[in-house]
């Protein structure tokens, strides 16, 4: 199964939005960073669009572990950023680069991501870019 994780983070690298929901689930559950839990692919699809205009990022130093079951999978991870675009409530968006540590967490079901979790020091991203 860490087939399909190395499948997603590779499309994610790639920009590739179409690859990276090949990957999951049609009912994924995507626990968001310090946001809501969204459900299926389309609103998996939005976030990316959200994501993509926002930020351009680079996942480096990746380190995937599952369970033997095959049914978990965990990452982490270096986010390499630029803030390309004020996103709503975070500081204004001049071009400012970030690294991040994150990890991502998720259930696999059929060969498929079904639930993707996120998580990354939000204090640390905006004092990166309020720097």
């Amino acid at each position: 199964m860490m087939h399909i994780i190395q499948q997603y983070f590779d499309a994610f690298n790639a920009g590739d939005t179409a690859a990276m929901l090949d990957c999951l689930t049609d009912d994924v559950a995507h626990h968001v960073n310090e946001g809501q839990i969204r459900t299926g692919k389309t609103a998996f699809e939005a976030f990316c669009a959200h994501m993509t205009r926002c930020y351009s990022e680079t996942l480096t130093d990746m380190v995937i572990l599952s369970h033997p079951d095959g049914a978990r999978a965990a990452a982490e991870y270096m986010v390499n950023g630029t803030y390309l675009a004020t996103d709503d409530g975070l500081p204004e968006a001049r071009g400012q680069t970030y690294r991040l540590p994150a990890g991502s967490f998720f259930d696999l079901s059929g060969g498929k991501i079904a639930r993707v979790t996120t998580y990354y020091n939000l204090a640390d991203w905006v004092r990166q870019v309020s720097a």
